[in-house]
């Protein structure tokens, strides 16, 4: 996932790249989205939207799955790079509502809430219909949202890391007029606090199915988390599987 801080287009990246990993990484979370991303890779190859640090793209990369990214921070890209096996990912520096690549793809995959950092409906709109034109005959687009009424009742902030030595604390506020929300992070550590602040447009899955139906491709699966949890009336959170036919 590559977040932009509101200050300015790059800060997130300059600032934040070194920490992306030890803050969002969760290894349950994404032990259990790397096994779901695998089980529909099918042949491959597949391609990562947002790629940023290689959080998923490089143990998918490990058990031999072709992974390609798209991502427009260079900061998370030079971080990826330099990791075991980062720089034989093929990454294309580009707006992923684009999808800038050559070929096409059983697989690709936007996770994290990555996807809803494209700023507007027109240019989610835009994407899918980028992936679409993009998918082989069969291929799945993936990505994962917080389902807005959940966030909209969430209270207090989620401690997203904390040790001895450091805190990070998250706040959403949401704009029901905007269909937005933006989410605030207080990093303490070293003896200094920080905020960052990251907009995100959210949506709820009716009308995620709509863009997906107008780019010609239809749901095939929809679960509650990456562990392929039921999506029931009380998910705060959904994994949405489109296929195109």
């Amino acid at each position: 996932m590559t977040l932009n801080s509101s200050d300015s287009p790059t800060s997130y990246t300059t600032d934040f790249a070194d920490d992306y990993d030890r803050w969002f990484a969760k290894p349950g979370t994404t032990a259990a989205t790397v096994e779901a991303l695998a089980a529909l890779a099918g042949d491959g190859p597949v391609l990562e939207l947002g790629i940023g640090t290689g959080r998923l793209a490089l143990p998918l990369r490990a058990r031999g799955i072709d992974v390609h990214g798209v991502d427009a921070a260079e900061a998370m890209v030079r971080r990826l790079r330099a990791k075991p096996g980062g720089a034989q990912i093929p990454v294309t520096t580009g707006d992923f509502a684009e999808v800038p690549v050559q070929g096409t793809f059983t697989l690709i995959y936007a996770a994290g809430g990555t996807f809803f950092e494209l700023p507007d409906q027109s240019s989610q709109a835009r994407c899918f219909a980028s992936v679409a034109a993009h998918l082989a005959p069969g291929g799945v687009f993936v990505l994962d949202a917080h389902v807005p009424e959940a966030l909209a009742v969430g209270t207090g902030p989620e401690v997203v890391l904390e040790g001895d030595d450091h805190l990070v604390l998250c706040h959403r506020r949401l704009d029901p007029s905007t269909q937005r929300y933006r989410s605030h992070y207080v990093i303490h550590q070293d003896g200094g606090t920080r905020h960052l602040d990251v907009e995100f447009r959210y949506a709820g899955h009716g009308e995620l199915d709509l863009m997906a139906e107008q780019a010609g491709l239809r749901v095939k699966e929809r679960w509650g988390d990456w562990a392929g949890a039921p999506f029931t009336r009380d998910s705060a959170y959904h994994v949405s599987v489109y296929e195109r036919p």
